[in-house]
């Protein structure tokens, strides 16, 4: 009999987040240890005894207790956790402009570090404790935005309206 077979699904998915190297994890990635709903359960207890944290619809990641509060918060910044969640899902991100104004010497302000510019939409809401990531739509490789009005032409004439 295999010896994980006996164990809990709560001890089954608290062991695969141990061993991950990862910080973000999917609610898929634990589909195989039982129904959607045992999974649930086992996830939320997890939350309760503060090893994960809920970041986004299906998202979750690693948590430790603050020695502040006392609250559980993920072990790493918020910026790194929405990055990794949107790679997971499938996002394209990059540095947001005021990241790029920073480190390029245009501007002496310190990006706060909560934004991310992504090429595709993105409609979850990334974040914990009512800190959460603004996304910055950036234009695709052909400089086409979702308006169809290309880099540096004007508003009112569209691409192809001639």
């Amino acid at each position: 009999m295999n010896a994980n077979a006996s164990l809990s699904i709560e001890t089954r998915i608290a062991r695969r987040i141990a061993r991950s190297p990862r910080n973000v994890f999917i609610r898929s990635d634990f589909t195989k240890l039982g129904s959607y709903d045992s999974v649930g359960r086992a996830l939320r207890q997890l939350m309760n005894n503060g090893q994960l944290v809920r970041i986004g619809y299906g998202l979750y990641a690693k948590a430790e207790r603050s020695p502040f509060s006392g609250e559980p918060v993920p072990i790493v910044g918020i910026r790194r956790l929405a990055t990794e969640a949107l790679a997971r899902l499938g996002k394209s991100t990059s540095a947001s402009t005021l990241d790029a104004a920073y480190v390029g010497g245009r501007s002496a302000q310190v990006p706060t570090g909560r934004t991310v510019a992504v090429t595709d939409r993105v409609r979850r809401r990334i974040g914990y404790g009512g800190n959460y990531v603004v996304f910055e739509r950036r234009m695709g490789g052909d400089g086409v935005g979702l308006n169809g009005v290309r880099r540096g032409q004007a508003e009112g004439s569209r691409q192809g309206s001639e």
